[in-house]
């Protein structure tokens, strides 16, 4: 890629245009060029974009800019956002959501956009490779972040659009958060090789959001597991979108039953699904299960993508991978930023399996495990097995100092003797060992994972 970046790449794209979901109006990436007026020495640009225009406008800018960009959600809590700022001293701070904040002054440009500037800037030594500080915690304000080069995420986005059927006539929308690692990379490759994206705040509960889609004859739409489980609840397989050519689901791991699922509903249409696994520290993909597979290897994540390759640690069965896309290591602090680590191998955390044909498949996390009553119990599998058995309900399980299995879940016509006893067949556990609790909705992450440490609080 020599010194290519990814604004360059952007720029190059001449079908590209960013449509305003609130006027129709259409925007060339050129438009926004040097629109801001950014200048001064590398240093650190706190983003809290939602998935606006305005949003587009300022991350491009900061593209091409030689500041590192830190994504942030919006959503964050006001204290939250100032603990961080307090912390890493950033030069600019981009946050529609405020109109002061101390120590910084406003640049206003036009009606659009207000840009935080640092009065007194401090100033510290960043690492030259490093680009991108990207949050693996949603909304809990975190002071950990994971850092990523322009490579990283130039490589990504250009293997992505190697397997994707991406065209220089597509529409997308923007409906994953612009801050989350699959929602950048939904920008970067259609921003790289596709038509126009869609900058909208709506999201597809929201009747509005599929009048936009028939509108602008969306080609694409991608989701987590829980956008999936909303899409499978109103109905979406009963209906044929004509523009539709493409589905992507990442994010985590969703259920064989709606796999099969929207599998059919791709078959049935002449659509292509693709089913993805990343994680943010490889700056977003890590393999992907060709549509021709779905079907014929319901839950494997497939191969690594383009450039990278996947491997089990022949100890524990931990998924490790290889590629140029592999994060920098993580920074906590101003200090971490002088670093940036070249070792491009990645655990992830994950345990997993690999197949006769070379198929890999996730079957947990090394961390997600309990013991009770001398058996070992992978909590990643007990949510799989509800969901498969009692019809893709939500549902979470967690474990408390390897006494209890905790089980929470939001269907009201799911009895708690119905999964105590389905548990206590399928472990051999006494019923006693398994608590069961229902709530109106199980707690997710601004990434739509389920936030464990927020069930925990409940628990406990």
């Amino acid at each position: 890629m020599g010194n290519q970046n990814l604004y360059k790449v952007i720029l190059e794209n001449k079908n590209l245009r960013y449509i305003d979901g609130a006027t129709g109006k259409l925007y060339k990436a050129d438009d926004f060029h040097d629109s801001l007026n950014l200048n001064g020495v590398k240093s650190l640009a706190f983003l809290y974009l939602d998935n606006t225009i305005q949003s587009v406008e300022v991350l491009l800018n900061f593209l091409r800019s030689d500041h590192v960009i830190v994504l942030l959600s919006p959503g964050i809590a006001e204290y939250l956002k100032i603990q961080l700022e307090n912390r890493y001293s950033p030069v600019y701070i981009y946050d529609m959501s405020r109109n002061v904040i101390s120590g910084y002054k406003v640049a206003e440009y036009g009606e659009r956009i207000n840009l935080h500037i640092g009065i007194n800037p401090v100033n510290y030594e960043i690492h030259h490779n490093l680009k991108y500080l990207l949050s693996t915690s949603g909304s809990t304000g975190s002071p950990k972040f994971v850092k990523l080069s322009e490579k990283n995420l130039l490589s990504n986005a250009l293997s992505i659009v190697d397997y994707l059927p991406i065209l220089e006539d597509d529409v997308v929308p923007l409906n994953l958060p612009l801050f989350y690692s699959y929602g950048l990379s939904v920008f970067t490759s259609n921003s790289i090789a596709g038509g126009c994206i869609l900058c909208i705040e709506k999201d597809i509960l929201q009747k509005d959001f599929w009048y936009d889609f028939d509108y602008y004859s969306c080609s694409s739409l991608a989701g987590v597991p829980i956008n999936y489980e909303i899409l499978n609840r109103i109905g979406f397989c009963s209906r044929n979108y004509p523009s539709l050519r493409y589905l992507t689901q990442a994010g985590g791991k969703l259920s064989d039953g709606l796999i099969r699922n929207f599998g059919q509903y791709a078959e049935h249409y002449g659509v292509k699904f693709y089913v993805m696994y990343g994680q943010t520290e490889a700056a977003a993909r890590i393999a992907y299960l060709h549509p021709d597979d779905i079907l014929r290897k319901t839950g494997s994540i497939g191969n690594a993508i383009k450039g990278g390759s996947l491997s089990l640690d022949p100890d524990t069965n931990e998924v490790l991978y290889e590629g140029p896309n592999v994060f920098g290591g993580y920074a906590s602090c101003p200090e971490d930023l002088k670093t940036f680590d070249t070792n491009k191998l990645l655990r992830t955390g994950d345990i997993g399996r690999c197949d006769d044909e070379g198929y890999f498949y996730i079957t947990g996390r090394l961390k997600r495990f309990i013991k009770l009553s001398g058996h070992r119990i992978n909590l990643d599998e007990i949510e799989g097995f509800l969901k498969r058995e009692l019809g893709n309900i939500s549902v979470a399980c967690h474990g408390v100092g390897d006494k209890f299995l905790y089980i929470v879940h939001s269907e009201p016509h799911v009895s708690e003797e119905c999964i105590t006893q389905l548990l206590s067949h399928r472990l051999h556990l006494h019923p006693r060992t398994i608590r069961v609790s229902y709530v109106d909705a199980i707690p997710l992450t601004a990434n739509g994972k389920n936030d464990y440490r927020a069930i925990e609080s409940i628990l406990v």
